[in-house]
């Protein structure tokens, strides 16, 4: 999953599913050893910045992780079974695509 990815699952929330999910993100441990993100750096973020800020925090794939666990807490893990569905349709497309020029 890339920083694209969270950011279009982020824009998937309405405003107070994302409100929410940053009260999440405040949370200690919300998964074990990642520290919370002050409610000061997260107060006026738009989407696209809670992304910069989570990755910055959590690295990319602890911010995957944290994303899976607030998205299963608030309840939209629907959003990351179609992200995955999504990432998944999208490698096989890839696989086929370089199938095809290995052999021309």
């Amino acid at each position: 999953m890339t920083s694209e990815v969270l950011l279009n699952i982020l824009y998937e929330l309405d405003d107070d599913q994302l409100s929410i999910f940053q009260w999440f993100l405040q949370k200690p441990n919300i998964v074990q050893g990642l520290p919370g993100i002050k409610k000061s750096r997260l107060q006026t973020l738009d989407r696209c910045k809670t992304v910069d800020v989570m990755v910055e925090t959590y690295g990319l794939q602890g911010a995957v992780q944290v994303t899976r666990v607030v998205l299963e807490k608030i309840p939209r893990n629907d959003l990351d079974e179609k992200q995955e569905n999504s990432c998944i349709s999208n490698s096989i497309q890839d696989l086929y695509n370089m199938w095809s020029l290995i052999n021309v």
